[in-house]
């Protein structure tokens, strides 16, 4: 089992950043790929970015690629995302996520989640 615990979401206003970090214990978190997917209301959860294991490979969302920036460390436990220039529409429930496939993560089909961090960007 891998618990993941989510912290940093707030009210920000437009262009403003946050950073989001994600906590994770249990088995080796190392051993897991990572994501950030987001849910805001009346619309499907979305992958913002993901990080491979070692941290050597990333992915991003096409609305967020030059604001957000997402990264672990692994001696910490720890992912990352790094919100900047926020704009109205990222507005949602931020969830941390873990899979040990690259591709599962990708779809979305992950092995463990979050329970989830509001973001909320005013206009």
């Amino acid at each position: 089992q891998v618990q993941l615990v989510e912290s940093g979401g707030g009210l920000v206003q437009t262009g403003g950043s946050l950073r989001l970090s994600c906590a994770a214990s249990g088995r080796t978190f190392s051993g897991y790929n990572m994501g950030w997917f987001r849910q805001a209301p009346g619309k499907e959860r979305e992958l913002v970015a993901g990080i491979t294991k070692i941290g050597a490979g990333t992915r991003y969302a096409d609305s967020v690629k030059g604001r957000f920036t997402i990264s672990r460390d692994n001696a910490k436990n720890t992912v990352y995302l790094q919100m900047n220039s926020l704009k109205p529409e990222d507005t949602a429930v931020y969830y941390c996520a873990a899979a040990n496939l690259w591709e599962r993560l990708l779809r979305g089909m992950t092995d463990y989640w979050g329970q989830g961090t509001q973001v909320t960007v005013s206009s």
